[in-house]
């Protein structure tokens, strides 16, 4: 049989997991970014690989589940192919409880996590006593889940890029297609398939980061005041982020940044003199349904879309590599129906 050629456009962490997968089941791949691997949002620092909560099921959160409980061993393959570390770690999550009935809705989702979580992971009410690197929590108990990992992304995408090199496979500025197309164009992909469709389908929204120099990789991410505190292999603690509509430039750090900082400095004062080391901004995709968006192009045959990962492409990247494969392959169309372009026209 010949061997299948497939173009992916876009070497964010969609891109590259997607050629990752098609490389893996013999393709033939060229990935194409003009600007090079990582150069959108998927080169920020937070790298949080954090589930919905255990209640409410629905497609998005059972796919969400699927891909994080695939992800220990899709990056342990790529480690292994490239030899660059991601920085992968299952290391769990904290979050401070307000109050009585946040401690009650704990509990539930406790029962709901040993139901919906296939005694894969476990979601369990806490003392924050217990607990080193613990965020301060009114009603003196935290959530503590077993579900939620951390990656560096941009170690994530320079190991992913390192793991294709391996199979002789290259991100290029510029070459024409080849095959069938995969585009995972990001925010501007989102916008250039919204003038082409004559509708919004989704567009990006800015976010800003920062890292404090700490070592605290051992340790689990806390998630407190809407911040994400991610403490990575590397020594560093990635806190993260905002989320702006408006924004006159996509990659400006500015005030909001320095407003994270002090939040995260709240949240847990042993960073207080901790310096940091790194700030970031960026714009993500998000689709017009909040959910990925994957599928063929509408009237484009043989283009197809991998696009919208938002605030959970990380997590989500597992998975979606694998179900665009079948789609592309195979012609096995496994896509949750709020998954679909049509979901955001």
């Amino acid at each position: 049989m010949a061997m299948a050629e497939i173009t992916v456009r876009g070497a964010g962490i969609f891109g590259l997991s997607i050629a990752w997968v098609l490389t893996r089941r013999g393709a033939r791949v060229q990935v194409v970014d003009p600007n090079g691997v990582g150069a959108g949002s998927s080169g920020g620092l937070v790298g949080a690989l954090a589930p919905h909560v255990p209640e409410n099921w629905n497609d998005k959160k059972a796919f969400q589940l699927d891909s994080l409980l695939m992800a220990e061993s899709f990056w342990a393959e790529v480690r292994a192919a490239g030899g660059v570390d991601p920085g992968y770690a299952r290391s769990g999550r904290l979050q401070p409880i307000a109050d009585a009935r946040g401690l009650e809705l704990a509990h539930q989702r406790s029962q709901g996590a040993r139901a919906l979580w296939r005694g894969e992971a476990t979601w369990n009410v806490i003392s924050g006593d217990s607990v080193e690197f613990a965020p301060a929590s009114p009603t003196g108990f935290l959530i503590h889940d077993t579900l939620t990992a951390r990656l560096h992304p941009r170690l994530a995408c320079a190991a992913l890029e390192a793991a294709l090199g391996a199979y002789d496979v290259r991100v290029v500025a510029d070459a024409p297609d080849r095959g069938k197309v995969i585009w995972a164009t990001g925010w501007r992909g989102l916008l250039d398939l919204s003038e082409q469709l004559g509708k919004s389908v989704g567009a990006g929204v800015k976010g800003q980061s920062a890292a404090f120099e700490y070592d605290a990789a051992a340790l689990p991410q806390v998630f407190a005041d809407g911040l994400h505190i991610v403490p990575h292999a590397n020594g560093t603690v990635a806190i993260g982020s905002t989320s702006e509509r408006i924004f006159p430039d996509p990659a400006s750090v500015d005030e909001q940044c320095e407003t994270l900082i002090a939040r995260a400095v709240e949240v847990l004062p042993v960073l207080r003199d901790a310096p940091v080391v790194s700030r970031w901004a960026g714009v993500r995709p998000r689709a017009k349904s909040r959910a990925p968006m994957l599928g063929p192009w509408p009237d484009r045959p043989g283009h197809f879309i991998a696009n919208g990962g938002f605030k959970i492409g990380f997590g989500m990247a597992p998975k979606v590599a694998e179900v665009i494969a079948d789609l592309v392959l195979e012609g096995h169309d496994v896509i949750p129906v709020d998954f679909r372009v049509a979901a955001s026209m």
